[in-house]
Formats: C-alpha cells, structure tokens, sequence
C-alpha cells in the first residue's frame, strides 16, 4: 500500500506547536491561592474558547496547506511557513492553559476535551522566542525536500511516483540497486535538519510535562504510554509467525530467480529487490510468488486498462462502494477541488491524502491516480478518511477526528478488503465466469498477504525508530546504523550496499520527512480486519472469510455510519465495541482470514532454514 496521512488541518501535516502566551490564561490575583484554584466552570468556558479558535484557525491552515502541496515553490513555503508558526503558537498556548485543569475534578466530557487539547500536539516547540519559526522553517524545509526529489535516471529526470511504478515492474537487480540508492540519496541532506527539529520539539514536549516527543505520541490511546507499547508487542506477536512464515518463502524465491550472489537462501532479504521503495509492499513479486501449479487468477491492473478506467472513473467507483452501504454521494465541491492526476507544469505533494477543509462539506483527495490495482484499492482508502470526516462533522470541533489514529486508517482499509472477485463482479469489472475457483484461493491469499503481512512489521519499525531518537537512544551519528537493524530485526531485510557514513536513510519515507507518527497504519491493520470480519457476520456471510464482500449491505452501512459519527467523542474501545461487539484490539480475525494461506506456507518451507 502506500501510506497515507490524514490532513484535517496544516498541523497535521507539519504537526508542530509553540508556546508564547501560555500566562494569559493565569489569573490576574496571584495573591490568594484559593483565589487561583481552577474550577470545573472555568474549565468548561476555557474548552468552548479553545474550540471556537481552533475550529476557525484550522480552515485558514487547511487552505495554506491545500495550496502549498499542489503549487510548492518559494512563496508558498513562505505562507505555509507563516501559517504554521502563528496557528502552531496558538496550540502550545492552549494546550499549556489546558494543563491548569489537569488536577481538577471535572465532567466527563470536560475532562476528554481538556486531555485531547494536551495531548493534539505531534511536534510541540518551546516556550522560547522564535522556536515556533525554527520548527517551521525545518519542517517545510524536510517537506519540500521530500516532494521535489528526482533522480537521474538513465538519461532522464524521474520522479518518486515514477519510481514507485518501476520498482514493481523491473527485475534486473543492478537497476533495481541503481534506482533505491539514488532515492535514498535524496534524504542525505536532511540529517542536520531532522536533529536539530528533534532538540527542539523535545524541549516542547518536556515544557508540556511530557519526558520525550515519544512518549507524548503513545499517550494518544487512552492507556498509559508503557500499557500501548506492551499492546503493540502482544498483537505484533500475534502475527509474527505467519511474517516469519512469508519471509521464508518470498526468501526461497527470490533466491531461485537471483541467485546465491544477489540474494542467499538464507538470513535477510535485499531491500531493493522487494518490489517496492522501503520494502513495505511485496505485492509486486506477485508473479514470481504464485503458488506453482495454482488455478489462473486476474490481473486488476489489466482489467481497469482493458475496461477504460481513468482517475475519475476509478474514484467514482470507490464512491459508489460507500453509496451502496446508504451513505450519501460525494459533494459536487469534492469533483470540482480534488486533484487526481500529477500536473505537469508545477511540482506538487503527489502522496494520496484526504482533506477536510472546512470541519464541513469541504472535502477533498489529493492523488496523482495510476490505472492499477494498488492505486485503485487506494482511491478506496482514501474516501473512507472522507467519508469518516463527513459522519462526525456535527461533533464538537476536538471530537472530529477519528476513536485513535488507527481508526481513521482502517476505515478505508476495510473497506478495500471488499474489492474481492465477487466485488469486481458485481461492478462489472470481471465477467462471473471468469471468477476463480476455490483453488484459486492460496494465490488470491498470498496476493493479499504480499501487501498486508508483509507491512506489518515495517509499519512497527519507524515508529520505533523515531521513540528511539526522541529518548535519546539513538543520537544523531547513529540514525541509519539503527534504523537498519531495527529493520533487520522486525523485518529481517538489508540495504543493498553498504550505506555511506552520512546517509539518512529513513528521510526517503514520507513520514519521517513529513513527521507524520506511523503506529497508526499498523493499528489500522489489525483493526480492518476486525471490522470486516464484523460487518461480514452481520451480512450473515458464510463463505470463506476472504471472498466476502459487504457492497450493497444498507444494515452494515448503518452500524458503520453510527461508529464514524462518534469520532473521538468517546474512548476507542467504545467506538470499537459499537460495530464490532469488542472492546480489544485483536490480531486474530486476521490469523482467521489468512489461515489457509499459513498451511501452505508451513507446508512450502519444511526443507528451509526459516529465520534471519
């Protein structure tokens, strides 16, 4: 997949905050403690301002930011820089003011708001002046470089996008080597940036009684930071012997078609010869992973070129998925504002991303669309963030986002899920004769795992990193050394070369270059599955988990809708207990789905020395 960020406002993409007037909210008589103790209904007065302010700032940053990703040159940096610093400044403030109430016995309601505004912040800035500017100026600077790279490539300039697509079709491996270092030489420049960013929002997040950035991030999810690290151990386990399972077996192929030289039939995998950019994705090696003697499938891709599917037509069919389950059509706003394909007259933030621009009917996706499979389950995810957007918009303002950030990921995802054979029927995309048969069913399997297991452990990998560098474990000299065994550990691959001595490898990821926290995509993981399995209970499916679809289920559309329009209004156990009857994240309806496809695995890798 390619991941995505959720933009509902310029401070979720460049997520930074400062503080400079946190002693407007004391009182004026310091002279009484009694005088100075904080009430419930100051509390409740101070929560209503902060949302009016907050609410209207965010459409002004929205729309700086909207500009600034689709005409990136000098005076749109300079806005978003601008915009970023004075709204970013307001947040530190209210999220400070916030923390007088912290100690304060208050109504429930009262209390979430108060917690939400403390805890809003991804990358706050200190109580120093001019910190808020820094912080912009390097964020917008690690942006723009992300978004502009190109690399020379035999003979021509090639962009990310470009490069993505190349990757999943070329298998020479010198080229493949070629095309993944000069990328990842891209981020070289970045390392000074992205350690002096990290000192300052440090500083920020120790102003607000946070010990790291870190630990600031994994406070989100209504437990204590050490419970949600100890959760993401036990379902990341839950799931790692089925990863070890793949790894095996995609080993033991590529070794086939490479070569002990290139790539040895044990210990890791080469990063670059994975079919996609950091190895996230190996649903491209689909070909050479088929199960040999396996009943024919389809190929997606050639079915959505053969049938004439452009940008427009592929997103009018993600959004007839959700019409179907009664929700209503896209606004005609959403036709008019969106960008689907990559202009060629201007340099543009090409990474798909959904947009609420006003708290409203504003909404929007930015994705420069290509005809294939990835790209249409994608158009898929990303109108589930609007459709999740445009179910809470009658929430209080700090309640429209998602129960966690996960939530927001697995929306969409979920929904994805459903492009099955019997979907691509029904929407007349692949004849019903032409359906696969129940032994088709390992490859349809070991397609999907190729894209899902396969993330999983990557998914954990960067934000391990990145609590690493923030608590200090990780310093500056040691970024790429430690990103990659991290990697090696969680996901038993290697670069391709022996990596020079000022390379900043993770800056080839977007997240990192944009500061965007990634546990969210391997909770969305877990929790798609759990939704799916869900809703295809309710739809009284009772087939084989992973050919069921739910297109056309207006009582599944219903529950779903109900659950969106929580937002963050309540704890995630309680949005997660409303459509799916459990209040646990659990990794076992994805062992559930993808059981048949782990015997053939164990069957395939009884002679291989699994392990890295």
């Amino acid at each position: 997949m390619i991941a995505k960020p959720l933009l509902k406002a310029a401070a979720s993409l460049i997520a930074i905050a400062a503080f400079t007037a946190a002693c407007a909210t004391a009182p004026a008589d310091t002279a009484s403690p009694a005088a100075d103790a904080p009430t419930a209904v100051e509390a409740q007065a101070y929560v209503d301002a902060a949302e009016r302010e907050l609410a209207e700032r965010s459409v002004f940053e929205s729309r700086t930011a909207w500009v600034y990703e689709n005409f990136i040159n000098f005076d749109t940096e300079w806005l978003l820089q601008r915009a970023s610093a004075e709204g970013t400044e307001a947040r530190v403030r209210l999220a400070s003011g916030a923390g007088r109430f912290a100690n304060v016995d208050l109504p429930a309601d009262t209390r979430r708001k108060v917690d939400l505004l403390r805890l809003s912040l991804v990358l706050p800035a200190p109580q120093r002046e001019g910190a808020a500017d820094e912080l912009a100026a390097i964020t917008t600077r690690l942006s723009s470089a992300y978004s502009t790279g190109r690399i020379d490539y035999q003979g021509r300039q090639v962009t990310l996008d470009d490069l993505e697509t190349m990757m999943g079709t070329e298998r020479n491996a010198a080229n493949l080597e070629e095309m993944w270092s000069d990328w990842h030489a891209t981020a070289r420049p970045m390392r000074d940036d992205y350690a002096r960013m990290v000192e300052i929002a440090n500083e920020g997040a120790r102003d607000l009684g946070f010990a790291n950035v870190g630990q600031m991030w994994l406070s989100n999810y209504d437990m204590p930071p050490a419970e949600m690290e100890a959760e993401v151990a036990r379902l990341w386990g839950q799931m790692r012997p089925f990863y070890e399972q793949l790894h095996c077996h995609v080993r033991a192929r590529l070794n086939a078609h490479y070569g002990d030289a290139i790539q040895p039939r044990t210990g890791p995998i080469r990063a670059d010869i994975l079919g996609n950019m950091w190895a996230q994705d190996w649903s491209t090696l689909m070909p050479m992973m088929r199960p040999r003697g396996a009943a024919a499938t389809y190929d997606t891709t050639r079915l959505l070129t053969r049938a004439g599917y452009d940008a427009r037509r592929m997103t009018e069919t993600a959004e007839r998925f959700y019409t179907s389950l009664g929700l209503q059509e896209l606004p005609d706003s959403f036709w008019e504002r969106s960008l689907l394909t990559r202009p060629r007259d201007r340099d543009v933030v090409c990474h798909a991303s959904a947009w609420d621009l006003d708290n409203r009917e504003d909404i929007r996706v930015k994705q420069c669309i290509q005809i294939n499979a990835e790209h249409f389950e994608t158009i898929h995810h990303e109108l589930g963030h609007n459709y999740y957007q445009r179910a809470y918009m009658n929430q209080p303002y700090l309640y429209q986002n998602g129960a966690h950030d996960g939530f927001h990921e697995a929306i969409g995802d979920f929904i994805a899920l459903n492009v099955t054979p019997e979907y691509l029927a029904q929407i007349n995309l692949l004849q019903r004769n032409r359906i696969p048969p129940a032994s088709a069913d390992v490859s349809l399997l070991m397609e999907r795992a190729l894209g899902k297991i396969a993330f999983l452990p990557f998914a954990i990998s960067l934000d391990q990193w990145r609590w690493q560098v923030f608590d200090g474990r990780t310093t500056p000299e040691e970024y790429n050394a430690d990103w990659w065994a991290i990697r090696l550990g969680n996901q038993g691959i290697a670069p391709p070369n022996e990596r020079p001595s000022d390379a900043f490898d993770p800056g080839a990821k977007y997240h990192i270059a944009n500061n965007v926290p990634y546990l969210r995509y391997f909770l969305s993981y877990v929790l798609q599955f759990q939704f799916y399995e869900a809703a295809c209970r309710q739809a009284g499916w009772e087939g084989p988990l992973h050919r069921c679809t739910v297109y056309g289920n207006r009582e599944v559309g219903e529950r779903f809708n109900a659950m969106m329009e929580m937002g963050a209004s309540r704890p995630w156990p309680d949005a997660l207990e409303a459509f799916t009857g459990t209040r646990q994240m659990d990794g076992s309806s994805m062992v559930r789905y993808f059981q048949p496809l782990m015997s053939y695995l164990q069957e395939q890798n009884r002679t291989e020395e699994c392990g890295w």
